[in-house]
């Protein structure tokens, strides 16, 4: 990971980050943090006009104030592959650079959407309360459970991450359709261009598509009750991507059979209605949280900050700031 440049930008650092990072935006960078900042008005037009740099988290993004109010603000860098609370629009029209973590997490968060598969299907969390509760000494051996191999499975996304759970489920021999913008050629999976119609003929539906406007409540009522009372929703895209009040609806309605969550429309909020429910099985936003997975991720924000500084370049832009790269 670099972190030498020969004049210390001014870099305004946004959410959570490890101490990894920290210490190297210390060595790189003259670090404002947005938690300790007591006046935020103040702070823009104030110490705000030098700072020409945000290191921010995919949850967090960047407040409007603090977008449109810093004149110098050249680069964003995402510690997080997702960064629709970033407005990247209003970004690119002032000509400031938004960056990424894309590639180094998209197997981490396969394999998380792979455990929520298994934990719904296997009923992990019943068995084990199963064994806590004497159930087993008292009735005998726990109820049969599904399995996922050579389960149907749709997956809604079939970018970077979206490919690598396809990859990932093959070793299950799992029959894989996909649901995204345009088909790909070189896919060997089955595109479909209607969702709810892929829901319909699939047992699965596994959600890693962008979240944003475009994508908002894209899994609806009716793609949940096309999946159907013994179809399974796993969800570790962005918790606006389902309606979440339809998804409620049809597990207490007996509509859909499973649901595996990772990420929910008002987090760290979660509906009470989910809690507690022997087939539904919730995590709180950990889809790439392994320290391997996060310190790639760190790194990777970290090098994107200093290589724009040392050489006007980066690694791993956002789409929508392509064409300002030099």
């Amino acid at each position: 990971m670099k972190t030498e440049i020969k004049m210390k930008p001014e870099l305004l650092i946004i959410g959570k980050i490890t101490p990894r990072m920290a210490a190297a935006f210390d060595t790189a960078f003259i670090c404002h943090h947005y938690d300790e900042i007591p006046d935020i008005d103040s702070f823009i037009s104030g110490a705000g006009k030098a700072v020409q740099a945000i290191a921010t988290t995919g949850h967090d993004g960047v407040p409007a104030p603090i977008l449109t109010g810093l004149p110098d603000l050249k680069i964003i860098s995402c510690y997080g592959v997702g960064y629709d609370a970033i407005d990247v629009g209003e970004a690119a029209k002032r000509g400031i650079l938004v960056t990424h973590t894309p590639n180094v997490l998209n197997d981490e968060v396969a394999t998380t959407s792979i455990m929520l598969l298994m934990a719904c299907y296997r009923q992990l969390f019943v068995n084990y309360d199963y064994i806590l509760s004497g159930d087993w000494v008292k009735k005998g051996e726990a109820p049969l459970t599904r399995t996922i191999d050579g389960l149907s499975v749709g997956i809604l996304g079939y970018g970077r991450i979206g490919q690598t759970i396809a990859r990932k489920l093959e070793a299950f021999n799992c029959r894989i359709s996909y649901h995204a913008r345009t088909e790909r050629s070189d896919s060997p999976h089955r595109y479909y261009g209607d969702l709810t119609e892929m829901a319909g003929d699939v047992q699965a539906l596994i959600v890693i598509t962008p979240g944003g406007a475009a994508t908002k409540h894209l899994v609806n009522k009716e793609v949940l009750e096309a999946l159907g009372p013994e179809g399974c929703l796993v969800n570790v895209a962005r918790g606006s991507v389902v309606d979440e009040a339809a998804l409620v609806t049809a597990i207490q309605e007996g509509k859909l059979g499973y649901a595996g969550l990772d990420v929910f429309e008002k987090e760290p909020q979660v509906p009470e209605a989910l809690f507690n429910l022997p087939n539904v099985v919730l995590t709180p936003h950990i889809g790439s949280a392994t320290v391997e997975t996060r310190q790639a991720m760190g790194d990777l924000t970290v090098d994107n900050l200093v290589q724009f500084f040392e050489k006007g370049t980066v690694l791993t832009p956002v789409p929508e700031c392509q064409h300002l790269i030099k």
